[in-house]
């Protein structure tokens, strides 16, 4: 045991390495895998009649998984153990309903703002849509490229603002409020740490649509998925049990983020080339 002198900090680094480390073959299976899957999906997308709408289902869906992924993140973890009911039972949960619906109606209005901007910007570039062959490829290469980043074959910039929402709101503000602020925080996506590439693929599917309500909606689904893992609030677990279940994860979610953009990129490519 070390001896620590009063008034000394010690700092520990963050965590690199997890316990259920992943081995280079296991990612290089994924990988390859995940690329044969993409491709094949890319193949049916492209013999179907309605490839417009089945593309947007996949888009949609992606969004979706992207907000559930985003959970490993310091803010997916906070927001979970802090906008908790206070006390346990009904009546703990019915007090708490107000702020899970503000979070929620937060995370509505950062959509809003966000996929208006979005929308705004591919329209004045006009653009006509994610399923034009310039489209395509934008979408192959950023899920390409960052899925080989999570899956650690790659190292490329990973734009981030480096914050957390601020943790002293919760002492100055009721918790209703405090799950709005949250809500609008984390629902402009940009504002604080998401750790899944798959925001920047729904970004660029958003800008691309060139069409406002196209871009909110995409957004809107991203984070209906961040809004949606507060709710295991709702049933009769401990924060520590919802905390260690997320950190027993973390990588298993980074390999998951991984696999999904390299079988996305792979079928965008399909049908970019085909």
């Amino acid at each position: 045991m070390t001896s620590v002198s009063q008034g000394e900090t010690v700092g520990v680094q963050d965590c690199t390495v997890f316990p259920d480390s992943f081995s280079r073959i296991g990612r290089v299976a994924c990988l390859v895998g995940s690329l044969i899957v993409g491709g094949l999906a890319g193949l049916a997308l492209k013999a179907r009649a309605d490839t417009g709408t089945a593309l947007w289902t996949v888009v949609l869906g992606a969004a979706f998984a992207g907000g559930l992924l985003s959970t490993w993140s310091p803010c997916g973890y906070s927001s979970i153990s802090l906008l908790r009911p206070t006390g346990r039972g009904m009546r703990a949960v019915r007090d708490w309903l107000p702020t899970f619906a503000m979070h929620g109606l937060g995370y509505a209005a950062g959509a809003l703002i966000l996929g208006t901007l979005l929308g705004a910007i591919g329209g004045l570039a006009r653009f006509q849509g994610f399923s034009t062959g310039f489209g395509l490829a934008v979408l192959a290469l950023i899920g390409l490229v960052y899925g080989a980043h999570q899956l650690d074959f790659l190292r490329v910039p990973y734009p981030q603002r480096r914050a957390q929402v601020p943790h002293d709101a919760r002492q100055r503000f009721p918790k209703w409020v405090v799950g709005g602020l949250y809500g609008l925080s984390l629902g402009l996506d940009y504002l604080t740490y998401v750790q899944t590439p798959l925001l920047y693929m729904m970004t660029a599917a958003a800008i691309l649509t060139g069409n406002l309500a196209a871009a909110i909606a995409i957004i809107a689904v991203f984070n209906l998925g961040r809004y949606l893992p507060v709710a295991v609030n709702l049933f009769p677990v401990t924060d520590y049990q919802i905390q260690a279940w997320l950190g027993r994860n973390q990588e298993r979610a980074a390999i998951l983020d991984g696999a999904i953009l390299t079988a996305l990129g792979a079928a965008f490519a399909v049908l970019a080339l085909a």
